[in-house]
């Protein structure tokens, strides 16, 4: 097992990654905040799946949380970070500090619109993407990858670096990687740590609520009734909720029955102090012949 790389400056990280595709090898970019669990670590083999070179970033990107988020208290573990990264084949890690990415009279930002707009988590966090338009640009406009992967749990957020990408001309892949869950069913996350034993003893009630709802609309009840039984179930188990929603997967306006595209079930709600999120297919009923 070989340790990775770190670099802390971008000109390390062009320098390193430019190295590597002049040796005729494919790069791929895993970004992160860190903390990371198994979730995380499925990105890497991922990536390591369809590149010959894995660079991970590990940023906790202040300009992503809003004043009353927990940016202060947001789990730092690089150490334990690169051990796990060594393990899973990673080659590099590109471990900025915010005076890197956000240098002085550092004023620009990227204006979003369609998913990110789309009344799920930007109802809640409104400044949240464009912190991570931003930042992920950034990362792989320095970079300069041939893929980046990004897990399906953060779904809106993988449907706006996607548009991002296309919109903007980054000549680079965008992938999806499927969300990693526990054993119950839950969304790996590093906010789970914040559980206490009865709030984890309640968080699968998520997953299970997402599963039945798209049972049902598979077996063709009615969209707005089905969620409505969710949203009582979840609400039931002690969670407040900020939203259930059925999407169109592409665009993320809301489902209309008579569609024929793919659909997403969408949750987020608190329980306690912590918030998780958590999206699933919903397959649509079939349709008679």
């Amino acid at each position: 097992m070989s340790e990775p790389i770190i670099v802390r400056t971008v000109a390390d990280l062009r320098a390193t990654t430019a190295r590597w595709r002049a040796a005729g090898e494919r790069v791929a970019l895993v970004p992160t905040m860190g903390a990371l669990h198994a979730g995380h670590i499925s990105l890497v083999r991922l990536a390591r799946e369809r590149a010959e070179r894995v660079i991970t970033s590990i940023f906790v990107n202040p300009t992503q949380f809003a004043p009353n988020e927990d940016f202060a208290k947001y789990p730092r573990t690089f150490a334990a970070d690169v051990e796990k990264l060594a393990a899973a084949g990673c080659d590099g890690v590109f471990a900025p500090t915010p005076d890197i990415m956000y240098p002085p009279g550092f004023v620009t930002t990227i204006s979003l619109d369609g998913p990110a707009k789309a009344g799920l988590e930007d109802a809640f966090r409104p400044t949240h993407f464009a912190g991570v338009a931003t930042v992920v640009a950034k990362l792989l406009i320095q970079a300069q990858p041939d893929a980046a992967i990004f897990g399906q749990k953060d779904f809106q957020q993988l449907a706006v670096i996607r548009a991002m990408a296309r919109d903007l001309d980054l000549p680079v892949e965008i992938i999806g990687a499927p969300t990693m869950r526990e054993a119950d069913g839950l969304a790996m996350s590093s906010r789970n740590v914040y559980l206490s034993a009865a709030e984890r003893a309640a968080a699968p009630t998520l997953h299970a609520t997402l599963q039945a709802c798209a049972r049902a609309i598979a077996a063709g009840e009615a969209f707005e009734p089905t969620l409505a039984d969710g949203r009582a179930r979840i609400e039931a188990a002690g969670f407040q909720l900020d939203y259930l929603e059925l999407r169109d997967a592409a665009t993320l306006a809301p489902a209309e029955p008579s569609g024929d595209g793919a659909l997403r079930l969408l949750v987020a709600a608190r329980i306690g102090a912590t918030r998780l999120i958590d999206n699933i297919d919903a397959p649509r009923p079939a349709k008679e012949s």
